[in-house]
């Protein structure tokens, strides 16, 4: 068996992708995308996506950490990891209609995700309004109204969040 050196990229059948960030004499330090550091032993189970033979610690965990983040905010569709609240965990959605016709059915998990995605794209689009270079300053104004309105419409969905700091909020009355 060869050792992977430092840079290496494997997929863990159970934390995920990852870049091996260490190697000691019995394990690999591996930082995951979606489960941070973990120690695997070096005869681990996972598959190796590409290997780096430079066994020899050139790159410091910091370093290897930010690149990876860097990339993957330049070329993945990601965001921050945000938590249901646990009461709706493993839970569904059913839509029923009023007509004689059949339910909705969708796992919770699932429409959640799709309201964080629609938050995440929310906030995108509100930084490309303040950063235009081709808004004047009142379109800036009246569009940033708008999205903050959006957020407004979106607090039902409050109830699906596990923490305070994820949710939406519109305008703040003084």
């Amino acid at each position: 068996m060869k050792l992977l050196g430092i840079g290496s990229r494997i997929d863990h059948p159970e934390y995920g992708k990852g870049v091996v960030t260490n190697v000691s004499s019995q394990h690999y330090w591996v930082t995951f995308i979606e489960n941070g550091l973990e120690t695997l032993d070096l005869d681990a189970d996972f598959e190796v996506i590409e290997r780096s033979d430079d066994d020899v610690d050139t790159v410091s965990l910091f370093d290897v950490e930010s690149s990876l983040v860097s990339i993957l905010k330049k070329w993945g569709d990601t965001h921050e990891r945000v938590a249901i609240a646990d009461k709706w965990r493993g839970g569904k959605l059913i839509l029923e209609p009023g007509d004689n016709v059949a339910n909705k059915e969708m796992p919770i998990d699932t429409f959640f995700h799709k309201i964080v995605m629609v938050r995440d794209r929310l906030r995108v689009m509100e930084q490309k309004i303040n950063s235009s270079k081709n808004l004047d300053d009142q379109e800036k104004v009246d569009l940033q109204q708008y999205v903050t309105r959006i957020y407004g419409s979106l607090t039902s969905f409050n109830v699906l969040f596990k923490n305070k700091s994820d949710q939406f909020v519109g305008e703040r009355t003084k």
